[in-house]
């Protein structure tokens, strides 16, 4: 079977060349909504029972998004044909590949920021002003607290992993002793 993000890839195109006739981060807040309902268990078992109709399902999912959007046609049209078509559970990996679009098309890039201390003000905006320079693109950061990294912070940005806590240099000391 496919992998659910190669078949997620073309609903997430669409909704997005939708979306730029648009208010972009509008539709991205409404994909990100329809994910979290479509990821509960209650939707899914409803979904799947032969006893509630397609137009039901699409309608219980509209209901529960609070998005201004849920009643625009095409985001109407969207859900139904999702419905339609059994790939509700597609929404979480149809989100993410939207948010990548939008990113992408903004030239920015989401950041997970893990620290083994909290970040606040003038500290995180000057780490954040730094892993900018180095990835080359605006940073939209999350931030983490893991006291087990003991000190550092491990960034990653995409598939690029950046790794300067004390625990990784730990690890490298001990492989390098060992070895």
């Amino acid at each position: 079977m496919a992998e659910l993000a190669t078949i997620a890839r073309p609903y997430a195109e669409a909704l997005f060349a939708v979306a730029q006739t648009g208010d972009v981060n509008a539709w991205s807040a409404l994909v990100q909504e329809l994910a979290q309902v479509a990821s509960l268990p209650e939707v899914e078992s409803i979904a799947t029972s032969p006893k509630v109709s397609r137009a039901q399902v699409a309608e219980l999912v509209l209901v529960a998004v609070q998005s201004p959007l849920k009643d625009d046609a095409q985001a109407k049209n969207f859900v139904q044909m999702l419905v339609d078509n059994h790939r509700l559970p597609l929404l979480p990996d149809i989100a993410t590949q939207f948010d990548a679009l939008k990113n992408a098309r903004e030239g920015a890039a989401d950041a997970v920021i893990v620290s083994a201390f909290p970040l606040e003000g003038q500290q995180l905006n000057d780490l954040v002003a730094t892993l900018e320079r180095k990835f080359k693109c605006k940073l939209k950061p999350t931030v983490q607290v893991d006291a087990s990294l003991i000190g550092g912070v491990r960034v990653t940005v995409g598939d690029e992993v950046l790794d300067t806590s004390v625990r990784a240099r730990l690890a490298s000391m001990q492989t390098a002793l060992t070895a």
